[in-house]
């Protein structure tokens, strides 16, 4: 043992022999032993060497080289296998939110991963892009939401520069959900629907997405939305060319009004989200309630409906929330 050498002459210990401790801890690293357990075992094989000799400061010295480069191999090796396994977990995930993903393999490898891919899931999906796990925000978002609620195998992902946390369908789930809203600093977050089987988490994903989008479109207000409560969307876009046809024959008409087509639709909106009370209404859009009457009669006179009669308010609802899906303001179709 170099050590033993070491006591007897006081010399250094060589680059070479350094190298050596250094492999070995990078071994005992990749084989799974603690640093603490290997430090301990070179200590007393040392004492075992140096008993009964007298041990001076150049022998320290070297056995603090020793230990020091014994820590450096197995640190060295700790973080190459952290890498690595930080770039299984980012391609997992990405595979998990991938719709064109091997669904058998995502099954096999879930499991490594603390992830039981049998069970429901749902997805929230955060407002957003530019994101990157390597952004210290995400990082420290990453820290705290795992901190709380790690053992429910909370995963948190980006995809496509936005924030995705993946949650069990279950107790903790509205739990975990509403923290990842909170953490995410104001932003709206919206939750796809719960979904099992390993295409569970990508579908969950897909509607949470696509919810988003149209929520943003649509300016819906609210941090905190669920894809189940926007169901009525995906209905209406499934057949656009007649959600087109339904807003160019029902709204072109409101392009003749003076000012356009934009002050009344936002009083249609106004006065639906008001439950038709004209005095909310009023008060949303900062008019009198007779300025208010004088749009909704125009509204009438222009389109042949009353938004005070249920049928045709609902026919003139639909209309306008086809216009801010398809963005109509911003390219009209000729009435």
């Amino acid at each position: 043992m170099a050590l033993e050498e070491v006591a007897r002459s006081g010399r250094r210990l060589r680059r070479g022999e350094l190298d050596a401790l250094r492999d070995y801890g990078d071994r005992a690293a990749e084989d799974g032993r603690g640093l603490a357990e290997l430090v301990d075992e070179r200590l007393a094989a040392t004492g075992r060497v140096w008993a009964g000799q007298l041990v001076d400061a150049s022998s320290m010295a070297a056995l603090r080289a020793a230990v020091a480069a014994l820590a450096e191999g197995h640190s060295r090796a700790y973080r190459e296998r952290l890498r690595r396994e930080e770039a299984g977990r980012r391609e997992f995930v990405a595979d998990l939110l991938s719709s064109r993903s091997d669904l058998g393999r995502l099954a096999e490898h879930a499991e490594r991963f603390g992830l039981n891919l049998a069970c429901s899931h749902v997805v929230a999906v955060a407002d957003g892009d530019g994101y990157s796990l390597d952004d210290p925000l995400v990082r420290a978002l990453e820290r705290q939401l795992l901190g709380r609620f790690g053992e429910q195998e909370v995963l948190l992902a980006v995809k496509h520069g936005r924030l995705v946390c993946i949650v069990p369908a279950g107790p903790g789930e509205d739990a975990a959900v509403k923290a990842f809203a909170e953490l995410t600093q104001g932003r709206r977050v919206v939750v796809g629907r719960s979904h099992s089987g390993p295409g569970g988490v990508v579908h969950s994903y897909e509607e949470a997405r696509s919810a988003l989008e149209q929520a943003e479109q649509l300016g819906l207000k609210g941090q905190l939305l669920h894809a189940a409560d926007l169901m009525v969307l995906p209905v209406l876009l499934r057949d656009r060319e007649a959600l087109e046809e339904l807003v160019r024959s029902v709204l072109g008409p409101l392009q003749t009004a003076r000012g356009g087509a934009g002050p009344l639709l936002e009083t249609l909106t106004a006065y639906a989200d008001s439950r038709y009370v004209s005095a909310e209404a009023a008060r949303r859009l900062g008019l009198s309630v007779r300025a208010l009457a004088y749009r909704v009669e125009r509204v009438v006179r222009l389109t042949g409906l009353d938004p005070d009669d249920a049928l045709q308010r609902y026919t003139l609802e639909t209309a306008v929330f086809g216009a801010r899906l398809l963005g109509w303001l911003d390219h009209p179709a000729v009435p």
